[in-house]
């Protein structure tokens, strides 16, 4: 609770923090950004290679894959700020200093914030399949965002893309084969359910308990 943005709603705009950067809802300055390198010591301060989770939840996965892989950079993107700070208390509480918190819209986080080739590998997990048809235009994973999203990649880095919705894995699927800057790694149908090396999450275990399967999508910018 310690974690509080330091303006007004009139007065919003992008705001670094320590160990967390918030991006407000409804903000159109985005041009005036002045992109930041991971070294930079406001970030990690070092070169080691930069993970990037996207729809983050609470934080209980990557908490636990920055705890176990200490020679990556962890960066989780949540776009609901009380999740957000949820995360930034873990890290704080557990003292995990290669873990950076960024809260906002992760499409324009891509387009307009994080620096570009710079990605090692890419997680999208659990993102909020918008099942009713006239919802669907709200659907994180469509081509304008993986393209953009490969353009922070490495070459030869790695995507994960996880849900519980068949439809929507389907969908993800069809957008990624169709776009030029992906090539799938798994055969059709491009997933394999239930993976059991994961990593647990707020998320996973749920619809595990509720009897759904789950899909990891697994694909390699070109």
């Amino acid at each position: 609770m310690e974690l509080r943005i330091p303006f007004s709603w009139e007065e919003r705009r992008p705001v670094l923090l320590e160990k967390f950067f918030y991006l407000p809802s409804l903000y159109d300055g985005h041009e005036n950004w002045q992109k930041i390198p991971w070294n930079d010591d406001r970030l990690f301060g070092n070169d080691r290679p930069v993970a990037l989770e996207c729809c983050s939840g609470n934080g209980q996965w990557i908490c636990q894959k920055a705890k176990e892989e200490p020679d990556l950079n962890w960066v989780a993107l949540e776009l609901r700020f009380d999740r957000a700070r949820k995360i930034w208390g873990c890290l704080q509480r557990e003292r995990i200093p290669n873990l950076f918190v960024l809260c906002g819209d992760a499409r324009l986080f891509a387009r307009h914030y994080l620096p570009k080739e710079t990605i090692s590998r890419l997680y999208v997990n659990f993102p909020d399949p918008w099942p009713k048809k006239r919802h669907a235009k709200h659907r994180l994973l469509q081509r304008p965002f993986v393209d953009e999203a490969a353009e922070l990649l490495l070459s030869g880095a790695e995507g994960f893309f996880v849900t519980d919705d068949p439809p929507y894995a389907n969908e993800i699927v069809t957008t990624l084969t169709t776009s030029p800057f992906w090539r799938a790694l798994l055969p059709s149908p491009h997933y394999k359910c239930n993976p059991e090396d994961y990593g647990r999450s707020f998320f996973l275990d749920l619809w595990k308990q509720k009897g759904k399967s789950i899909h990891l999508i697994h694909f390699q910018k070109r």
